[in-house]
């Protein structure tokens, strides 16, 4: 008995070191949507747009040993989301939510796929998001 309490301690910090640790939780994120500026919810979304990506391949390989994570970088006008293993997942425009689907490493396709800033579009991106990117092409 005294093993498994050992193993639950040691689950526990495991938890604690790879959920909290390898991924930070930005002060934008906790704050309401009503009190922030238009890019400042962008940026939130985008940082929600993230972890519904990671949560979606969680759910379909639950067992991967190497998890694909993705993670935000800034531009000079738009927010790159970007796969840990390689490659833009997607392009977001700073000023105005809208999300793009690659057409390169340094650019967005040409037309926008959602815009974040209508709660309609925001739900069904956020449904449809898929690890792979497949919610990006035209529909």
């Amino acid at each position: 008995m005294m093993y498994y309490s050992h193993m639950v301690s040691y689950d526990l910090i495991h938890f604690l070191f790879f959920q909290m640790v390898a991924t930070p939780i930005p002060t934008i994120a906790v704050f309401p949507e009503e009190n922030l500026t238009l890019s400042q919810r962008v940026e939130k979304w985008v940082w929600q747009l993230c972890r519904t990506l990671e949560a979606n391949y969680d759910r379909r390989y639950p067992n991967s040993s190497d998890p694909v994570r993705f993670n935000i970088e800034s531009g000079r006008k738009y927010w790159k989301i970007m796969q840990n293993q390689g490659g833009v997942h997607a392009f977001i425009d700073k000023k105005t939510g809208e999300v793009y689907k690659p057409a390169s490493w340094r650019g967005p396709a040409k037309h926008v796929r959602y815009d974040l800033r209508i709660i309609r579009e925001r739900e069904e991106c956020m449904m449809n998001a898929d690890w792979a990117g497949g919610y990006l092409y035209m529909r």
